[in-house]
């Protein structure tokens, strides 16, 4: 499934099967599975109250000996129904893995009940995974927590003699421009109007300077990218940004990593800031890439400004065309950036975050037993 958790999900159920676990997936009918061995039951096509029994059905169909929800919350179509499955299945420890813990639109004038239903289903669960730090303080009064980071969602390694200019080419920068990269869907969180403000700024103050936008826009989770990915559209246009911003779509993972790697720059300034949670990040970094991103929200040590990225306040046009400015100005910044960055991304490995998962899922096992 595009988006974040549907790459995640497939990426760490293969490394669970590398490492010696059988993984069984019960998800909608718009999902599929090239790989012969992991279980897909893929027939779902909502996710009422009926998808509980049917996963209930499923699970002891399969004699399974956990459950891991793949949680975020614009994801199940927005139905409050999976936030219940603990109380459903009882026979088998259900470990919720939580992508974030935003809480979900129910209807108008909610209120409590959105914090509610997202912590109901944290206290229910037999076990929880958080993916980042600010979601770990959330739930750290909880008995069973483990923090276990994300890593990138592209993993289609370049070959050694990788050339950046016919990927610079197709994004319609020329020998001398200033390439800027943006991966990811579109929503409202990721500061978009911001880096399209700081592309227009960089032109006026005369910078040859180009975007290219990695990937689809919208993706299957969240129903809202659609709607505001028109509105981005309609932005491009008010600023007359159209001839100098190349859209990729959907594209294979090789292209997104060939399009990372022969930018300048990577920009993703997130209102929210920089977090383990950011897939696109996570892909940034894997590539060694230059990052501009913006100051996190909690504590995250391993991000270090000047070392292995520029961080920068969200929301703050200003500061993050300076910064542009500033790499514009320093191939050598560049480079001690990149340099950085390539060293971070050994704290994101897949086969150590799958070791901790199933080390975790086994200590919860043992609890229960």
């Amino acid at each position: 499934m595009r988006g974040g958790v549907g790459a995640y999900t497939q990426i760490l159920a293969r490394e669970l099967v590398r490492q010696g676990q059988e993984v069984f997936v019960f998800t909608s009918d718009s999902a599929q599975n090239d790989d012969p061995r992991i279980h897909l039951t893929n027939h779902l096509q909502n996710w009422g109250l009926s998808s509980l029994r049917a996963i209930n059905q499923w699970a002891k169909n399969e004699r399974l000996d956990l459950i891991n929800l793949q949680f975020q919350t614009a994801a199940y179509a927005m139905s409050p129904w999976i936030h219940f499955l603990p109380d459903m299945i009882r026979h088998i420890p259900i470990i919720t893995t939580f992508h974030d813990l935003r809480f979900p639109y129910l209807f108008p004038k909610a209120g409590p009940l959105r914090n509610w239903i997202v912590m109901h289903l944290a206290r229910r669960s037999a076990g929880v995974i958080v993916t980042n730090p600010e979601d770990a303080e959330k739930v750290k009064s909880l008995p069973r927590v483990k923090l276990i980071p994300i890593g990138s969602n592209i993993l289609t390694p370049l070959p050694p003699d990788f050339d950046p200019r016919p990927w610079r080419e197709k994004a319609g920068a020329r020998e001398g421009d200033f390439l800027i990269a943006y991966f990811g869907l579109l929503n409202r969180s990721k500061g978009i109007e911001n880096l399209l403000e700081g592309l227009r700024d960089l032109r006026a103050s005369g910078v040859s300077a180009q975007l290219v936008m990695i990937g689809d826009t919208d993706g299957t989770s969240d129903p809202t990218n659609a709607d505001y990915a028109a509105e981005i559209m309609n932005r491009i246009h008010h600023l007359k940004l159209e001839a100098f911003i190349h859209h990729t779509g959907f594209i294979d993972d090789l292209a997104v990593g060939s399009y990372l790697k022969a930018s300048d720059v990577v920009v993703l300034p997130f209102l929210d800031g920089a977090s383990y949670r950011r897939g696109s990040l996570m892909a940034a970094i894997h590539y060694g890439c230059t990052i501009v991103t913006t100051n996190p929200q909690a504590n995250i040590p391993t991000f270090k400004h000047e070392e292995n990225m520029l961080l920068v306040a969200p929301n703050d046009t200003a500061t993050l065309t300076s910064a542009l400015h500033q790499l514009l100005n320093s191939p050598e910044i560049r480079a001690h950036l990149q340099a950085g960055s390539a060293k971070l991304a050994a704290n994101f490995d897949w086969s150590n975050i799958a070791a901790d998962t199933i080390e975790f899922f086994q200590r919860i096992i043992g609890a229960r037993t």
